[in-house]
């Protein structure tokens, strides 16, 4: 059986200088680097950053187009106002906006934006999902 777990997220760029410098306007520092690698350590995870041609590369797939938007990445927080602020900072980080954070049916709050590689990310706030606080995640039971 494989454990139910991420550990590591990848993102293949064009550019990991530009990359790295949006990440730093949002305040992110990386903690570790390697030839052509930068990892930023999250919560109980990592997130990686490689440039696009060496990532399929390393798939084992040089010829391969790698590709994004068909995921999303997600930051939760606890109030539509860090929703706002987060999403304020992307922008003016470089983040091209796809949807300004508005309320949703579900009950929640949440925007999207795509940063410079076109990698979508999702900033909300989810009412039934609390975060503890490191800004954690994890779901409630199911009723």
């Amino acid at each position: 059986m494989i454990p139910q777990r991420v550990t590591l997220i990848t993102l293949g760029v064009d550019d990991l200088e530009r990359s790295k410098a949006f990440y730093a306007a949002l305040g992110w520092v990386p903690a570790q680097a390697q030839e052509g690698v930068l990892f930023y350590q999250m919560n109980g995870m990592a997130l990686g950053l490689f440039g696009r041609a060496a990532l399929a590369a390393d798939q084992g797939r040089p010829d391969a187009a790698l590709g994004t938007g068909a995921m999303t990445l997600a930051q939760n927080f606890t109030t539509r106002e860090e929703v706002d602020a987060a999403f304020a900072a992307a922008l003016a980080a470089g983040a091209a906006p796809l949807k300004a954070p508005e309320a949703v049916f579900w009950g929640g709050y949440s925007g999207y934006y795509a940063d410079p590689d076109g990698h979508v990310w999702e900033v909300a706030m989810n009412p039934f999902w609390p975060l503890s606080e490191d800004g954690s995640l994890t779901l409630p039971e199911a009723p």
